[in-house]
């Protein structure tokens, strides 16, 4: 039976982490809200379900309902050997995407500081403001992080965690995705300081399934509507 994604169908958002996953893998599964009738089949499970998710995105499997990003992908790494066996290697595998989330979280800040009611050009000066904080503090610290996971990882640095590519890999590739469209000035310096985390993306976007998937029309391209947003007043 095949997976059922539910996220918004006309943006990369949070869901794209779960889909680079399914790519990876190779999984059968269905972008539900993507296909005819999928948006009112989202909103009704989350009405309805006995578990309702707070937001998408959110993963069926068979009987099985999964909300929240880094739940859906320690399920689905669990299941498909994209995380280490042991749980040590486990928890830290979830460690790390959940920095990942904190990561993502202040990116998307960047463009709605004040209230994801408002629309960016209510709050632009408060949004400058603190995008000029995310590109000169947030950003290198935490790709300065993840170089230093990985220049300490036992398995070698071409991965976070282990000798094998992991979600976690996977989540990092997706990120400096999102922040080169929204802050390409900003991280062409920074990625200059953390070459590991650089030579990291560059191999994922190398992997067959990976770039099958970035070249195909199931990669909804980058827009200023999702997370990940270029403004070009807020890239310094």
């Amino acid at each position: 039976m095949a997976y059922e994604l539910y996220y918004w169908p006309t943006i990369q958002g949070r869901g794209e982490f779960v889909r680079l996953t399914l790519e990876e893998t190779g999984a059968d599964y269905v972008d539900v809200a993507r296909k005819p009738g999928g948006m009112a089949a989202m909103m009704r499970l989350m009405e309805h379900a006995e578990h309702p998710p707070f937001a998408p995105p959110f993963l069926k499997d068979g009987e099985t309902l999964i909300g929240q990003t880094a739940a859906i992908l320690l399920y689905l790494g669990a299941r498909h050997g994209l995380a280490p066996k042991d749980p040590a290697g486990g928890l830290w595998t979830h460690q790390i995407q959940l920095t990942i989330s904190d990561f993502v979280a202040e990116a998307h800040d960047t463009h709605h500081p004040l209230s994801v009611n408002l629309y960016y050009e209510d709050q632009k000066p408060e949004a400058l403001r603190r995008a000029t904080d995310f590109r000169e503090e947030r950003i290198p610290k935490f790709l300065s992080w993840f170089e230093r996971i990985l220049s300490r990882n036992p398995g070698g640095d071409a991965h976070l965690v282990g000798r094998g590519l992991t979600y976690a890999d996977l989540s990092l590739f997706q990120v400096v995705e999102g922040l080169t469209y929204a802050f390409p000035k900003a991280m062409r310096r920074v990625l200059e300081e953390t070459p590991r985390v650089a030579a990291l993306h560059h191999a994922v976007s190398l992997r067959a399934r990976i770039e099958a998937y970035l070249k195909s029309p199931r990669r909804i391209p980058f827009n200023e509507e999702g997370i990940f947003r270029h403004y070009p007043e807020l890239d310094g």
